[in-house]
């Protein structure tokens, strides 16, 4: 079966790894994390791509309060880092010093 994660873009995927390393982040918290790493992210760039993980349910969003929304995977998205790891896995191993 091929990796849906396929289908994402690089920086989509990257967005799948804060939320899952995360405990419900706010769209703030994912793009302060993420530029800790990266350069600067709008929030033309974040939010579109949010949207669009949440379109393919790889991500709920909820409200926390009336201005700020949370993000979690959903099982569709964590099968999807899940099978991801393993694909890359095959042909990157990590595990060694050498």
């Amino acid at each position: 079966m091929p990796d849906p994660l396929f289908e994402l873009t690089s920086f989509q995927r990257d967005l799948l790894y804060v939320i899952a390393g995360a405990e419900r982040p706010s769209g703030q918290e994912i793009k302060t994390e993420l530029q800790a790493s990266m350069e600067k992210i709008t929030h033309g760039r974040l939010y579109p791509n949010l949207d669009t993980l949440v379109e393919r349910e790889y991500v709920d969003k909820g409200e926390s309060d009336r201005r700020t929304n949370f993000y979690e995977l959903t099982e569709k998205g964590l099968r999807g880092l899940r099978d991801r790891r393993e694909w890359e896995d095959r042909y990157v191993d990590l595990s060694t010093n050498g």
